[in-house]
């Protein structure tokens, strides 16, 4: 086994570097987009990622500094919520786009999603409020 250490590491094509197994089977690749944001947008830290834009209570839009090469891309993410009494944790999925629930809202170059929460004191599905300030958002982004 070896180990590879290097300061940086670069495709020698167009696409970003993917991990391979010894038969060349590729097995991964780095995320191409992630953020970590509080629920009115403000982006504490992120990759490729040039906003977010606060569309109302828990509710955002993702906008990418490059674009994906199509909308097949996932987004797994979470939130977290505390604010004292009903601490609890959040969910994330990519909001709907029309009555038949698909997602117009996700595009190679954004993504719109909602944000939810579940109180520990009730373990009922809440929007994000957009008064409470003690919710932090994380959203990671995969495909080409």
């Amino acid at each position: 086994m070896s180990t590879v250490k290097a300061a940086n590491l670069q495709n020698t094509g167009s696409g970003a570097p993917a991990f391979k197994n010894s038969s060349g089977t590729e097995i991964g690749q780095l995320a191409k987009a992630w953020v970590n944001c509080v629920h009115d947008g403000t982006v504490t830290d992120s990759f490729n990622v040039s906003s977010v834009t606060d569309n109302g209570s828990g509710d955002l839009t993702v906008n990418f500094t490059t674009a994906f090469a199509n909308d097949d891309y996932c987004m797994t993410g979470g939130a977290i919520y505390s604010n004292g009494p009903g601490t609890g944790f959040g969910v994330l999925s990519v909001k709907e786009g029309d009555s038949s629930g698909n997602p117009e809202t996700k595009t190679t170059s954004a993504c719109r999603v909602k944000c939810g929460h579940v109180q520990s004191t009730s373990n009922s599905l809440n929007n994000c409020q957009i008064s409470n300030t003690q919710v932090q958002i994380y959203m990671v982004f995969h495909g080409a």
